[in-house]
């Protein structure tokens, strides 16, 4: 079994809407590592340190995913319940990734 795996995956909404599942810390970093530069607020900084302390071993997963969660609610981008598992979450479609959001907040 692969270490750092969140207990509950984090559905959220990416690139044109389609809802994606978060299950790994990895996974949570590589989402984090595409935010526009121009967009980074403490809930990004907090939450990609976050990760990078898990990926470590310093911190649990689930703290690093608690983080990660609150980051994207601050940013709706989350989800609602079972969304993810209705669509299929390809992840070599990630690149662009928050290309929705970007839309809505300009």
């Amino acid at each position: 079994m692969e270490c750092n795996v969140f207990e509950e995956p984090v559905s959220l909404f990416v690139g044109l809407g389609l809802p994606v599942q978060v299950r790994t810390v990895a996974e949570a970093y590589a989402l984090l590592g595409e935010w526009p530069l121009s967009k980074t607020d403490p809930a990004h900084t907090l939450a990609i340190k976050a990760c990078k302390a898990a990926l470590s071993g310093e911190i649990e997963a689930q703290t690093a995913r608690g983080l990660f969660v609150a980051f994207a609610h601050r940013h709706d981008l989350l989800a609602p319940e079972g969304a993810a598992s209705q669509a299929n979450a390809d992840k070599a479609g990630r690149s662009g990734i928050f290309l929705e959001h970007d839309r809505r907040s300009t």
